[in-house]
C-alpha cells in the first residue's frame, strides 16, 4: 500500500514537472516569435522605433508633470512609463497587423486568414470555418457564426462566387430557419469590403445572440457538415472527386466483386 502511494506521488510529481516544462517551452517559443516579428517589422518599418520610444517617453513625461501638482511626480513617472510601454506594444501590434495586410493583399485565402484571426472578447464570440464552398478557380466562401448570426464571406471573382454564396446560404437557411444570414463579399471593388476592414465590418453587425446561443448554432452547422461529408472517402476534401481517386475507387469495387465471386 505504501509503495502504491509512493508510486502515485512520484507519477503526480513527474506530471507536474512535465506541465511546467511544457509551459516554459511554450512561453519561450512565444517570446521567440514576438522577438522575430519585432526584428522583421523594425527593418521594414522605419517609423516603428521612433513611435514606440515617443509613446514611452511621452507618457512618462505627461504623468511626471501631473504628479508635480501633488508632489507625487516619481510615482506618476513610473506609472506613466508602464502605461507608455503598453501603448508602445499596442502601436507595434497595430503596425505589424497593417504590414501583414499589405503583404497578403487580395491573394486567395486572405479573407479566410483574417477571419480565423478574429479575437473573442467578453460576450463576443466568433467561430470561423473556412472554405465551406469552393471551386477550382480558388473562389471561396467562408462561414462565421457569431453574435449577429451567420456571416458568409466570399472572396474571389464576384460572378463565379455568387453561385457558391447562394448554395451555402440555402444550406444554412434550410437548417437554421429564421436565423439572420449576412452576406459579405471581400475585395477592393464596389460593394465589397476590403480584407483589412473585414473585422471592423463584422463588429458593426447587430448583436442578435448571446455567447451560449452562438455555440449552439455552430454545433448544428457542424453536424450538417458532418452529414454532408459522410458519403465521401475518408481523408478526401469536399467537392468533385479527383480523377485519380475515382479510378482508385473503381479498382477497389472490382477487387471486392472478384473476391465475392471467388468466395462463391
Amino acid at each position: 500500500m505504501a509503495q502504491d502511494d509512493k508510486a502515485a506521488k512520484a507519477a503526480q510529481k513527474a506530471a507536474k514537472q512535465e506541465q511546467r516544462a511544457a509551459k516554459r517551452a511554450k512561453g519561450k517559443a512565444t517570446r521567440g516569435q514576438i522577438r522575430e516579428a519585432f526584428n522583421l517589422q523594425r527593418k521594414r518599418d522605419k517609423k516603428l522605433i521612433p513611435y514606440m520610444v515617443a509613446s514611452v517617453l511621452g507618457m512618462g513625461l505627461l504623468f511626471f508633470l501631473i504628479g508635480l501638482l501633488w508632489r507625487g511626480q516619481w510615482f506618476m513617472l513610473v506609472l506613466g512609463l508602464l502605461l507608455g510601454a503598453v501603448l508602445a506594444m499596442w502601436i507595434f501590434s497595430r503596425r505589424l497587423e497593417g504590414s501583414m495586410y499589405d503583404e497578403v493583399g487580395d491573394t486567395p485565402g486572405a479573407a479566410g486568414w483574417t477571419l480565423e484571426n478574429m479575437k473573442n472578447t467578453l460576450g463576443i464570440v466568433w467561430i470561423t470555418k473556412t472554405g465551406v464552398q469552393a471551386n477550382t478557380n480558388m473562389d471561396t466562401v467562408h462561414r462565421v457564426v457569431g453574435n449577429p448570426g451567420v456571416v458568409l464571406v466570399a472572396e474571389g471573382d464576384p460572378s463565379r462566387v455568387k453561385p457558391l454564396m447562394a448554395k451555402e446560404h440555402k444550406r444554412v437557411d434550410r437548417l437554421l430557419a429564421g436565423v439572420p444570414i449576412f452576406e459579405v463579399y471581400a475585395g477592393e471593388g464596389e460593394g465589397q469590403v476590403r480584407v483589412r476592414d473585414l473585422q471592423k465590418h463584422l463588429l458593426k453587425l447587430p448583436k442578435n445572440y448571446q455567447k451560449d446561443e452562438v455555440y449552439s448554432l455552430s454545433t448544428k452547422l457542424d453536424a450538417m457538415d458532418a452529414r454532408a461529408r459522410s458519403g465521401q472517402l475518408p481523408g478526401l476534401p469536399g467537392g468533385p472527386m479527383p480523377k485519380g481517386a475515382q479510378n482508385m475507387a473503381g479498382m477497389n469495387r472490382r477487387m471486392r466483386r472478384a473476391q465475392q465471386r471467388q468466395g462463391k
